[in-house]
């Protein structure tokens, strides 16, 4: 695929909630900006003239990740995944089944030598700097070996993709004493502290998300993708509501004439729909998990994105930078969907 002006990007016709009217959409508008997509749906599917893979099923979002992924082979999001397994794809984007996704790459894609447990990184912009968290929700359960390794991922992207030299990394908890949390948050602050393969700087609290108080922050998938589901619906919230108190009255929507530019750019900076999605890493190829209520310009952006994920070598510098390690790694039997 190297030859090819850009990276070829699989993308699921039929994952989201508005799907297929708002995926197809998104890739005709990541087309316009240079991009290039195969669309993966059914036969028939009004695809704008944009080369279309017919597959025959599709997977829900309410149906159980690994059965679905064995038992529906055909579906656009199984075949996406395997497109880039097979090669036909650079990378995949689907804003289906979250827990599918994860089967399917397990399956197909399968993981990079020594990860136990791949996990989802999202990169979160503050004023400081740009936090990656991980994991924020590709593993419902963790143990805290498994949250090492997500400090290590996560360092890793945080150097090779973010240019950071030095990775702080911090462990999510309720407290920034090593004693606070749950057994196995308690646990993995232990094992990070000891693994020489990081910075490891201690705890962090919630608050500090948006504050860029480290490079890169751990936590298990549950925890994270509450922390940043709740982080993401809180920015809507607060930017929505600013936009009505503005127009209320003649003064603020004079004072809002003034302000635009500026709540423009923090929009646009903090706004999830801008970033599109986030990666699935610790698989030997390219995968963009997207909101299930993505809209096309969310899917366009996450089409951005794995296109960027591909250019950025994102898979290879994991491959480099992960130290084998022995361990249980799990199976597509023990994916649970976190519902990212």
């Amino acid at each position: 695929m190297s030859a090819h002006p850009k990276p070829v990007i699989a993308l699921d016709a039929l994952g989201g909630d508005h799907a297929p009217s708002e995926i197809v959409a998104g890739a005709l508008m990541a087309v316009e900006a240079g991009h290039r997509v195969v669309l993966y749906g059914p036969a028939g599917l009004d695809t704008g003239g944009l080369p279309l893979v017919e597959t025959t099923d599709v997977i829900d979002m309410a149906e159980k990740p690994a059965e679905a992924v064995r038992a529906k082979p055909n579906s656009s999001l199984v075949a996406a995944v395997r497109a880039v397994a097979d090669g036909n794809a650079d990378a995949v984007v689907s804003a289906g089944n979250t827990g599918a996704m994860l089967a399917a790459g397990l399956l197909h894609l399968r993981r990079l030598p020594g990860v136990a447990r791949p996990a989802i990184a999202v990169p979160i912009p503050s004023r400081l700097r740009t936090t990656v968290l991980i994991d924020a929700g590709a593993n419902a359960d963790s143990r805290p070996e498994h949250m090492v390794q997500f400090g290590v991922m996560g360092s890793i992207f945080s150097k090779g993709i973010l240019g950071v030299e030095n990775p702080e990394v911090r462990l999510l908890s309720i407290g920034e004493e090593p004693e606070k949390g749950d057994q196995t948050t308690i646990e993995a602050h232990k094992l990070l502290a000891a693994e020489p393969a990081i910075n490891f700087v201690g705890n962090a609290e919630g608050r500090d998300l948006l504050r860029g108080t480290a490079d890169v922050i751990v936590a298990d998938g549950f925890t994270g993708n509450m922390a940043l589901k709740l982080l993401e619906g809180t920015i809507k919230e607060l930017l929505d509501a600013l936009r009505e108190e503005i127009t209320a009255t003649t003064t603020g929507k004079i004072g809002g004439l003034l302000i635009r530019p500026a709540a423009k750019r923090l929009r646009h900076k903090l706004d999830p729909e801008t970033h599109g999605g986030a990666y699935l890493v610790g698989l030997k190829g390219l995968a963009v998990i997207a909101h299930g209520s993505s809209s096309r310009r969310a899917i366009a952006n996450a089409i951005a994105l794995a296109s960027r994920g591909v250019e950025n070598r994102v898979v290879e510098l994991l491959a480099e930078g992960l130290p084998e390690r022995p361990g249980r790694t799990g199976s597509p039997e023990n994916v649970r969907d976190t519902g990212v």
